[in-house]
């Protein structure tokens, strides 16, 4: 599913946070979105480098940024990312989630 399909009006639930992390991860390191659990550590599991995780940065931020104008991810916060699931609470909690 493209990512430009998350983009809409109202507020994102956290699933649909995971599906856009997941959706933008799938296309970025090339693989299928069913492999990717939100328990899946960046590095170990998913083989992504730090340029996969700028991509993923600048990608959330693109598609985010239309919903929450300004929407941003720290560079300092990034290496406190380490699994996707950490990566879907940081958004979630960004976007005003609980």
């Amino acid at each position: 599913m493209p990512a430009e399909t998350h983009v809409g009006n109202g507020p994102l639930e956290r699933p649909q946070v995971f599906e856009l992390v997941r959706d933008l991860l799938a296309d970025i390191l090339e693989i299928s979105p069913d492999t990717i659990a939100e328990s899946s550590s960046f590095s170990e599991d998913l083989d992504a480098d730090s340029l996969a995780l700028i991509e993923l940065v600048e990608g959330l931020e693109e598609e985010l940024g239309e919903r929450s104008v300004g929407f941003r991810i720290d560079d300092e916060d990034l290496e406190d990312l380490r699994t996707v699931r950490d990566a879907v609470d940081y958004v979630y909690a960004k976007l005003g989630g609980n």
